[in-house]
């Protein structure tokens, strides 16, 4: 073999190699609501950042439908049948306890403080017991605060919840749903036009986003809120670990950067610009607002008031010491936030 052959291969095998090294990593991104809604644009808005703070090295491939229903988002990017997507911890019951610690009653008047109070609770109580065991999580967050609308009648007190039927989504709002004695099924927030429209559902426990997010505007005439919210929903957003894996040490850094508390921040404040608008909406529709009263706030949290203890004692089963204090820390940190 000739000397100027050997050194065209040789050359070749290290670009072939540099080719190698700095190749783009594309993640399978999988979203389960329209591109529309808020969680499909701040997820492709993070997808972004990404590919900015990384020079287009780490690239997102958002796909045209969703790889698996909500309930089993995490395990199909567990599976590899998709590498990030995000989804509603309450989904699949009795899986993740102490992400309860999100969806208390009363917790938050926003999405951007309840989500980076969140965050930071997360991160130094509660990531250490892998509950997203198989997922690396890139953050967790909430929606707003949670609303009760209905197309019966105006609900000013707990006994006008007698006899409507209402779609929750899982997790401490089911618990609430219970404790109050209300007629609660339990499905995806995709599948609520359907239940309303065909009187399955008389209502739905939602932030205001999801009114006009899930064209529910013409399906129900009355909402009841209170100070904090009724509930509130538990999100994380996840990767599978082996596509985390392909990523450069130099990239998983900028990464980094960009999930947790940011990430965060940026989820919350999709969420409240779309409550914002879809609580506009709602007043030029004709939806009624009430604002619940302090006897209503009151019966309520005298009924829900136990699903907290309830969650401490399981909270503390699971290892978490002193899991009172941590949630008045993270009711502090919301506090701090608002």
């Amino acid at each position: 073999m000739s000397k100027p052959l050997i050194q065209l291969l040789m050359a070749a095998g290290l670009v072939g190699a540099a080719a190698s090294a700095s190749a783009d990593v594309v993640l399978t991104t999988s979203t389960w609501v329209a591109p529309s809604h808020l969680l499909s644009r701040a997820q492709e808005a993070w997808c972004g950042e990404v590919a900015q703070a990384t020079s287009n090295r780490v690239k997102c491939n958002i796909l045209p439908k969703a790889v698996a229903p909500p309930p089993g988002t995490f395990d199909a990017v567990r599976d590899g049948l998709a590498d990030l997507s995000y989804s509603v911890d309450g989904y699949t019951p009795g899986r993740y306890t102490l992400a309860k610690i999100a969806e208390f009653p009363f917790l938050g008047d926003n999405s951007s403080a309840t989500s980076v109070a969140y965050q930071r609770i997360f991160q130094k109580h509660l990531a250490k017991f892998d509950e997203h065991r198989g997922l690396k999580v890139i953050t967790v967050f909430t929606h707003g605060p949670g609303v009760i609308f209905n197309n019966k009648r105006p609900i000013k007190s707990m006994a006008d919840m007698d006899g409507i039927k209402f779609r929750v989504g899982g997790g401490v709002v089911n618990d609430v749903g219970k404790a109050i004695g209300a007629n609660m099924t339990l499905k995806p927030a995709p599948q609520s036009y359907e239940l309303l429209s065909s009187g399955v559902v008389d209502g739905v426990w939602f932030p205001n986003e999801s009114i006009e997010s899930f064209n529910l505007m013409k399906l129900v005439k009355y909402s009841t809120s209170v100070p904090g919210g009724l509930y509130n929903t538990s999100f994380a957003f996840v990767m599978n670990p082996a596509a985390w894996a392909k990523i450069s040490k130099e990239d998983q850094a900028a990464i980094d950067k960009l999930s947790g508390e940011h990430a965060a921040r940026l989820f919350g404040k999709y969420w409240d610009d779309a409550d914002i608008k879809s609580k506009a909406a709602q007043q030029a529709g004709g939806i009624e607002a009430i604002k619940a009263d302090a006897k209503f706030v009151a019966d309520f949290k005298t009924k829900t008031d136990p699903i907290e203890a309830q969650w401490i004692k399981e909270a503390e089963a699971k290892g978490l010491k002193n899991a009172a204090a941590v949630l008045k820390e993270f009711r502090a940190e919301i506090a701090k936030l608002q």
